[in-house]
């Protein structure tokens, strides 16, 4: 906060307080970059001097004051300069410029504020000319930039401690004669608000009051008018930071009337022509500097300030929900869109205030509606792509992520979340179900305009996720607050489970977007998933919503009525969401009846297991693991859907092997199935076979390439190795019934391969039964192996001698050359 004493123009503060808005400003109003030297600045004094003496107007004034204005920043304007340019001001022997008045206005701004004690004498003067100027000359010369010059400096002077009451009041008095009669000169060059307001915020701390109430009039009721200026985020700010100025001023000053007249005739009574916008800034700015002194001071006037601001907060409110008739309902004007966002900054920039129904709906309306306005974005995108709106701008969305509403999402989710902790229940679940509802409709929104966008304008869907993904922190932070205050013993085990569904629906629809570890959420995972693994019901509430397999491998374009060429692999919106239930699922598997897993997740599971995306397939090879490993008692429905899955199972991870299905995921599932079917069961039987039978055509192709490598097993074909590898690892898995099997087909492949890899195969089993303290198998796999040993050794003879065989039948044969001959 900034106190009055360290701030010297009350302007430039309030231009650094709109927060990285780009507000422009031109002309003598802003600060130039260049500075005039010492040299020119004298040079410039000198030439009006001269000026003034000889009584005639030299055209180099006007060059010479832009000089002075370029050197603002430093320039300091004494008594003797003040008096020189009011002089030029009131002399009539030449006709001044129009663009020398607003100049002139602002160099004795300059020397009221920068000067330690200004001349009364002088200031008196001033007062006498200013009025002179705006009676006679203003009429003819009026333009936005002299009007708000001499705002400012008829503030300014009214703000100077040792200047006469009767100057204070004239000052007042003009200044307000200017808002009411030329205020619509302020719409014509808005660049001038910063200076008009600081004029106003300076009237409005003098020392006088005659006439305080009729400053504030002015300032709550141009904007209301149909040719003042515009309503703007940026003005909105510049309120708020203007009267945060002037009543701490107030109150550090003990101003008592001020404040009283302030609370009674501004923030406690409702006026027709006060714009809703600028109460609700008026009350933040309050509410800043009233916080501010009750931390220092504790006065008990502030108290009652702060009380009366939250209630015209509150009032403001209450009358847009009124208005629109609550969120869901409402229209997007601009004038409430406006009011929506003044609100969030307001209450964001004011800190924490008592809690209100109309307030949380309001800031839950601006929240999804204003800083995360993604469903109104999606609309206007699929419409102009349908050619059924207008053209879309794309500027739109950067200008968004420009903004300072969108920068301080972030805070207005805390003052929101801080809302919804106090509110009542009927309260919290209405924004509970705008917050889900929401979820929901940007995972629909960005799956169709991803879809659309990703071939045409890949600039503009980055920046749309920009907003999903800022929207989806939003949804973390408020989940975890939600779970903070319904996953508690004073409510139901009904309501905990309900609300802990709705999270993980939600967090489902925005999975796409979550690019970083979150401690919040993962801190709300982990309470959703414990209360919802307790229960069957609420396993099967929230399977259920995982889409269905049509959904997932068809996409309708509802806007044409014709279907649409749609890879399901190649989406990443909806592969993002599937990932999450294939990730949650397995933690309440074990609630889960077979029926509704083999009904709604095995389509599911089977489709991405051959998806391209390895850590997609992965996570689905863990899902079934996690399946077969469940049910801690056999159930005849349950063991059946088992054995009938390892049949679809085999054939969709072999099919895909190895160029889709990671073997990782697929030897972990042929572990878990070994383990966990009955024993002997058929499904066994043919989960071995199939591997075999792999590994076969495996080593087929191999033999066919006839390649050197495959010779030298070391360099063989990785995917025949790993099978071979996983086969060797399930003779210490299988049950005592198929491990017969298991051997014969394993020696069988073994006996196929180059005698490296035989060499290399047998001698990694021999290691595995050495370590092996299964006294049941073991003697059966050492016989197994010794005679599988022998029957190598048989083999590397026979090939050996049918070798030797041959080479001499070559020998014998008419016409060939020994290989001595050849040398």
């Amino acid at each position: 906060m900034a106190r009055q004493t360290n701030t010297l123009f009350l302007e430039q503060w309030l231009r650094t307080n709109i927060g990285g808005i780009s507000y422009s400003v031109s002309g003598h109003s802003s600060l130039s970059t260049s500075s005039s030297s010492a040299r020119a600045i004298i040079q410039a004094w000198s030439e009006i001097r001269d000026s003034l003496q000889n009584q005639t107007f030299n055209p180099l004034i006007l060059q010479s004051l832009k000089t002075l204005l370029n050197s603002q920043a430093s320039l300091h304007v004494a008594d003797p300069q003040a008096k020189l340019l009011l002089s030029v001001l009131s002399s009539r022997s030449f006709d001044l410029p129009s663009e020398s008045y607003p100049i002139l206005l602002r160099l004795l701004y300059i020397w009221v504020r920068k000067s330690f004690r200004p001349s009364t004498a002088l200031i008196d003067l001033a007062v006498d000319v200013l009025s002179h100027v705006f009676a006679t000359e203003f009429g003819s010369k009026k333009s936005p930039s002299f009007l708000a010059e001499g705002i400012l400096i008829l503030g300014a002077i009214s703000f100077v401690p040792s200047v006469s009451e009767s100057s204070k009041i004239a000052c007042s008095e003009l200044l307000c004669r200017l808002l009411e009669e030329y205020y619509k000169l302020v719409r014509l060059g808005e660049e001038i608000i910063p200076d008009v307001l600081a004029g106003i915020g300076y009237a409005l701390s003098s020392s006088v009051d005659v006439h305080f109430v009729r400053v504030w009039d002015s300032l709550l009721r141009i904007w209301g008018k149909e040719d003042g200026p515009r309503s703007t985020v940026p003005t909105a700010l510049m309120i708020l930071h203007l009267v945060e100025w002037v009543v701490s001023g107030c109150i550090k000053s003990r101003s008592l009337k001020k404040i009283e007249a302030f609370s009674q005739q501004i923030l406690g009574t409702s006026k027709a022509s006060y714009v809703p916008f600028a109460l609700v800034m008026v009350a933040a700015g309050v509410l800043r500097a009233s916080r501010q002194a009750a931390n220092g001071q504790g006065l008990e006037f502030v108290s009652r300030l702060r009380i009366s601001a939250e209630n015209q907060i509150a009032f403001v409110a209450q009358q847009l929900i009124s208005e629109t008739k609550g969120y869901i309902n409402s229209d997007n004007d601009s004038a409430n869109s406006l009011l929506r966002q003044c609100l969030s900054l307001a209450l964001a920039r004011s800190g924490a205030v008592s809690f209100t129904a109309p307030v949380l709906l309001c800031l839950a309306s601006a929240l999804l509606r204003e800083i995360f306005p993604l469903s109104h974005l999606y609309m206007e995108i699929l419409q102009f792509i349908h050619g059924s709106g207008s053209e879309f701008d794309t500027n739109e969305i950067k200008r968004h992520l420009d903004c300072t509403l969108f920068k301080e999402a972030g805070v207005i989710t805390g003052v929101f979340c801080n809302q919804y902790v106090s509110a009542d229940e009927d309260s919290k679940s209405l924004v509970e179900s705008l917050i889900w509802d929401y979820c929901r409709d940007v995972y629909s929104g960005h799956w169709q305009v991803a879809l659309l966008l990703r071939e045409r304008n890949n600039e503009l869907l980055v920046d749309l996720e920009k907003i999903a993904e800022s929207a989806f922190l939003m949804v973390v932070v408020f989940a975890l607050a939600v779970t903070k205050q319904r996953l508690n013993s004073n409510f139901s085990q009904e309501i905990q489970r309900e609300k802990s569904v709705q999270i993980l629906v939600s967090f489902s629809c925005l999975e796409y977007f979550r690019r970083m570890r979150l401690p919040e959420y993962m801190d709300t995972i982990r309470r959703v998933v414990a209360c919802v693994q307790e229960n069957e019901s609420a396993c099967i509430s929230f399977v259920e919503s995982m889409p269905t397999y049509v959904d997932l491998t068809t996409w309708q374009d509802f806007s044409s009525k014709q279907k649409m060429g749609y890879e399901w692999s190649k989406d990443e919106v909806q592969t993002a969401r599937v990932l999450f239930y294939v990730r949650v699922i397995p933690t309440c598997i074990e609630r889960l009846p077979a029926h509704v897993f083999r009904r709604v997740v095995t389509p599911a599971m089977f489709l991405y297991m051959g998806h391209p995306n390895g850590k997609v397939a992965r996570a689905s090879h863990s899902m079934f693991v996690a399946f077969m490993s469940s049910g801690k008692h056999f159930k005849d429905e349950l063991v059946s859907l088992k054995e009938q899955l390892v049949f679809y199972y085999m054939q969709r991870s072999l099919e895909g092997y190895p160029d889709i299905t990671p073997f990782e995921g697929m030897a972990s599932g042929v572990a878990a199935l070994v383990r966990h079917l009955p024993a002997g069961s058929p499904a066994t039987f043919y989960c071995i076979h199939s591997l075999v039978d792999k590994a076969n055509n495996l080593l087929s192709d191999a033999n066919a390439l006839k390649a050197d490598d495959w010779k030298n097993w070391q360099g063989g074909p990785e995917p025949c190795k790993k099978i071979l590898e996983l086969l060797s690892r399930l003779i210490s898995l299988v049950d005592i019934q198929v491990l017969p099997t298991l051997m014969k087909l394993l020696a069988q492949l073994i006996i196929q391969l180059p005698k490296t890899g035989q060499t290399m195969v047998l001698n990694e089993l021999y290691a595995q039964v050495a370590e092996s303290d299964d006294v049941t198998r073991k003697p059966t796999l050492v016989s197994w192996l010794q005679s599988l040993s022998y029957l190598s050794s048989q083999a590397k003879m026979e090939v050996f001698t049918s070798k030797e065989r041959e080479s001499k039948e070559n020998s014998a044969s008419p016409g060939t050359v020994e290989p001595q001959a050849r040398l």
